[in-house]
């Protein structure tokens, strides 16, 4: 099942196991021991990952599978090193990069910023 969506979008627990090569169940089990691994749950217990959930997901498997390390071994590594450290920090960025070369987005930001500028100095004055 190969889908189309945009970085940013949620993945189904499917979506995630298909693209990390794992099963569903070993998600599942994965969210029972290690705490930082909270995906988004719907009505009827469905879970959605956010992009960030995915790349942790992904950074768990490298230390599990790779790395062969216990479970016990990579709780402590992503304890020790911080996700940050292992997962890197401006990953939300990435993700949203495309969306943010909007030039009339843009326009409209500095729209704002200067209605924002000239109701401060009416309020100062």
């Amino acid at each position: 099942m190969v889908v189309n969506k945009s970085k940013a979008a949620f993945r189904t627990i499917a979506e995630v196991a298909e693209e990390l090569g794992v099963g569903t169940h070993v998600l599942r089990f994965w969210e029972t021991k290690f705490s930082q691994i909270k995906p988004m749950k719907r009505a009827g217990g469905r879970r959605y990952y956010r992009p960030d959930d995915v790349e942790l997901l992904r950074c768990i498997k490298d230390l599990l599978y790779t790395k062969r390390l216990t479970i016990e071994g990579a709780q402590k590594e992503l304890k020790n090193k911080g996700i940050k450290n292992l997962v890197g920090e401006t990953i939300q960025e990435d993700f949203f990069e495309q969306e943010n070369n909007n030039t009339e987005i843009d326009g409209i930001v500095e729209e704002l910023k200067a209605i924002k500028s000239n109701l401060q100095k009416a309020l100062n004055s």
